[in-house]
Parts: C-alpha cells; sequence; structure tokens
C-alpha cells in the first residue's frame, strides 16, 4: 500500500538519491549529477510536488512540475518528472505518482502537462502512455549525454476540465 503526500524538503536527501538512481540508468535524464537541494527546489513549482512511500514511510518516488516558459500565456503548461527507486520499479509507484500529480494540477488551474523522455526509455513512454499521454513528436539530437546525442520523445496530456 502506498501513500502519497506532499513533497516537502524533509524529503530532499530521498528525493535527490532517486534522482541520483535515476541518472545511473543512463536513459532517464541527460544530466550526469545530481543538483543541490537548493537548486532542485528552485527548479520546480512549489505546488504539485508529491512523494511516494511505502509501508514502513521509505520514499519509493516522488514526481514534481518544472515551468515550461516564463510567459504567461503559458503559465498553464507544465513539464513534469517522475522518478522512482530502484527497488520499487514495476510496483505501479510511477503510475500512482503520475495519477495524483494530474489531478492536483488541474486543481491549480494547468491544463498541459509534458513530458520529456530519451527514445532509450520505452518504459517512461508506456508508463505516461498508461496516464492518458499522447506523442507528440521525436526531437532528433535533442541534447546529449555524456558525449553522444539522444533524441527526446515529447508527450503530453491535456486537461478535461481545465483550459
Amino acid at each position: 500500500m502506498l501513500l502519497i503526500q506532499a513533497l516537502t524538503p524533509t524529503h530532499a536527501s530521498a528525493v535527490l538519491r532517486i534522482y541520483a538512481e535515476g541518472m545511473a540508468t543512463g536513459v532517464a535524464t541527460l544530466e550526469t549529477s545530481p543538483p543541490t537541494w537548493e537548486t532542485w527546489d528552485a527548479e520546480h513549482l512549489p505546488h504539485s510536488r508529491f512523494v511516494a512511500l511505502d509501508e514502513q514511510g521509505i520514499v519509493a518516488g516522488w514526481a514534481a512540475l518544472s515551468p515550461v516558459s516564463g510567459r504567461c500565456v503559458y503559465g498553464g503548461v507544465a513539464e513534469l518528472s517522475v522518478y522512482v527507486g530502484e527497488a520499487f520499479r514495476g510496483r505501479g509507484v510511477g503510475l500512482a505518482l503520475l495519477e495524483k500529480l494530474i489531478n492536483e494540477s488541474e486543481k491549480v488551474g494547468l491544463w498541459t502537462l509534458q513530458a520529456s523522455i530519451d527514445t532509450l526509455n520505452p518504459a517512461s513512454s508506456r508508463l505516461h502512455e498508461r496516464a492518458g499521454f499522447r506523442l507528440v513528436g521525436t526531437r532528433e539530437r535533442l541534447g546529449q549525454r555524456l558525449g553522444e546525442w539522444r533524441d527526446i520523445v515529447l508527450m503530453e496530456r491535456r486537461s478535461g476540465r481545465v483550459g
């Protein structure tokens, strides 16, 4: 049984540890070193941040939103991040976090969530499809990881209640 609750600074070390586990896969992000908590906190919206806790209170995963633009006309659009700890993958943690994030993002007026996913990470694409995201397209050679160009899939989910 998972408990989804608000992500707070008390979860910082677990959030950064899980992010580092994602980086270690080589396909979850193009980043190669985790940010400080202060940087992570500044880059994510203050609302719609969640952790999934297992029965023992261990952080199994997290999800959060980042703005896609500083322009007010795109204020209802956010980029999402969802990361699941290595020991908890394949257990429904990611989907539970996405469903909570979608629901809560609509409560604060967001009408579109988007996800940028490495084409080498089909499990993430399938997860987002299960949560109602659709493929927008593939952005070829969008960024590099350790000197290797990567193609990134852009997926989005439009709210049926907002916008």
